[in-house]
């Protein structure tokens, strides 16, 4: 099968043809863009292709080996997918225990006032 492609500087290619760099240095301006939009897509349709298949290949490997490929690879843990933990609650609200701090991070407004009002840090764990 010998698919025609779009003529490219006044040539018209045939599928099994390889472009040549005489060839790239014949066409004009516009038909180089053209060729780059062209081209940027074809890579983007092969690397999805690509990834699809490996994507395939890994689950059927992980599923041979009686896992699946999240339990392998983490994914699905936690709100970005990671696996990381918040980390658990050294601090609470002493006026409301449902709001916790881990100590880490930016300090809550409620471990503010509490600091502000007298109380020390030691008060405030759990």
């Amino acid at each position: 099968m010998n698919r025609q492609i779009p003529k490219m500087g006044g040539h018209v290619l045939a599928e099994n043809d390889k472009i040549r760099m005489a060839d790239l240095t014949t066409m004009t301006l516009a038909e180089l863009k053209s060729l780059e939009k062209k081209v940027a897509k074809a890579i983007v349709k092969v690397e999805q292709q690509e990834k699809k298949k490996a994507l395939s290949e890994l689950e059927a490997k992980a599923k041979e080996m009686g896992f699946s490929l999240s339990e392998l690879t983490g994914a699905g843990k936690g709100p970005r997918g990671g696996g990381k933990s918040k980390g658990a609650a050294k601090y609470a609200n002493p006026s409301d225990p449902s709001q916790t701090w881990t100590g880490r991070g930016r300090r809550p407004a409620w471990v503010i006032e509490a600091l502000n009002a007298g109380k020390s840090i030691d008060d405030l764990e759990i």
